[in-house]
């Protein structure tokens, strides 16, 4: 995707506020439509449509190149996104315990990034024979999304001993919810919501590489690679963090980021970025799945697509911040700037972690002996 932009004439900036502006439709929508499938008690047909309409989006791409058309295109997408997560996350939450939330959110991931390895890896075999075929590629990726779409229509919803009660439901009404939500919600959403602040879209990590004179299929090679990483390890890392913390795996997860992105500010080596790519597939397996099953783990059940949802919408906002935040410092003073800038940070949220998370845990001891 970015270097398709990149080829139509996109500049760095402009992709930074594409992917912000689409993110931020995308975080609304799944603060929105998680509160609408709580209220509503049905899960799967946010998950039909949703997949339905991000699957249209691919075939879009090829129709205009024109800038409009393009950010109606990607936010499309990410309209799909905003509408499934949250009901397809508490549906897997609903199929799991307090003691294998990791397990199944780690399971997920694994399955859906596998699925991230052999989409790219189609297309590098595809771009091998027909470079820079970038619009044929996009109306080939229909077909996986095509499958994708009848495949939900499988998802049944769990029949209920009770109809829900019919509920208004406003569109921001789901920012409500971070007043009646547990101490313990909101504190752990203060710190990913700060590190989601600085973390911007992964299409400048491959910028980055791109630019420092890899060609398509090194970048491409390196996506896939890291995704495979990423798919390996969410399962097994989930099946760690049950064991022994969430928060833990969480934070170890945070600290290889820190990592990686301080050298993607200090390195232009593919070598080296083969280190960095396996480790951020790490962190990926480390923090996605497991931030949802943590979060699945401090709400009450009823309001689990709510919670999660409000988080992804909060998060996709802040995410709309961070790249467009990047993507200017990067223009203004280099791509070393902002890779080297949000490792800093992100060692004050891992702090947070540490330090806040132990004060919170010893006051709540404390609370239960009185």
């Amino acid at each position: 995707m970015p270097v398709f932009l990149q080829s139509i004439g996109f500049s760095v900036v402009l992709i930074g506020i594409l992917e912000g502006i689409a993110e931020a439709t995308a975080g609304l929508c799944k603060g929105y439509f998680g509160k609408l499938s709580d209220n509503s008690g049905k899960r799967a047909p946010f998950i039909q449509l949703g997949y339905s309409l991000s699957a249209i989006s691919k075939p879009m791409m090829t129709f205009f190149v024109w800038p409009v058309w393009i950010f109606f295109a990607r936010t499309v997408d990410r309209f799909g996104k905003g509408l499934r997560t949250g009901a397809r996350d508490a549906m897997l939450s609903d199929e799991a315990t307090p003691q294998t939330k990791g397990k199944v959110f780690g399971f997920h991931r694994s399955m859906d990034t596998f699925g991230a390895v052999l989409g790219p890896a189609a297309a590098l075999v595809f771009l091998y024979f027909r470079p820079n075929d970038y619009k044929t590629l996009f109306l080939i990726a229909f077909l996986p999304g095509l499958a994708a779409i009848l495949t939900t229509f499988l998802l049944k919803d769990k029949k209920r001993n009770q109809a829900p009660a019919k509920v208004s439901t406003p569109f921001f009404s789901f920012l409500k919810y971070w007043k009646v939500s547990p101490p313990m919600y909101r504190k752990v959403v203060v710190g990913l919501l700060a590190f989601a602040l600085f973390n911007s879209s992964d299409m400048l990590l491959l910028l980055k590489v791109k630019q420092s004179g890899l060609n398509d299929t090194n970048v491409i090679g390196l996506y896939i690679f890291y995704n495979l990483v990423y798919a390996l390890s969410s399962f097994p890392l989930g099946i760690i963090a049950d064991k022994f913390s969430l928060r833990t795996v969480f934070t170890i997860g945070l600290s290889l980021f820190a990592v990686v992105y301080f050298g993607m500010a200090v390195t232009s080596d593919f070598k080296v970025y083969l280190i960095l790519f396996f480790l951020y597939g790490l962190y990926a397996a480390a923090t996605e799945g497991i931030a949802k099953a943590w979060i699945s783990n401090i709400t009450d059940k009823k309001d689990t697509a709510t919670a999660i949802g409000s988080f992804a919408g909060f998060q996709s906002l802040a995410a709309m911040v961070a790249s467009s935040v990047a993507g200017l410092i990067w223009y203004k003073f280099g791509a070393e700037a902002a890779f080297f800038s949000t490792s800093i940070i992100t060692i004050f949220v891992i702090l947070y972690f540490l330090i806040a998370f132990r004060q919170f845990e010893q006051t709540s001891v404390k609370q239960n002996l009185k």
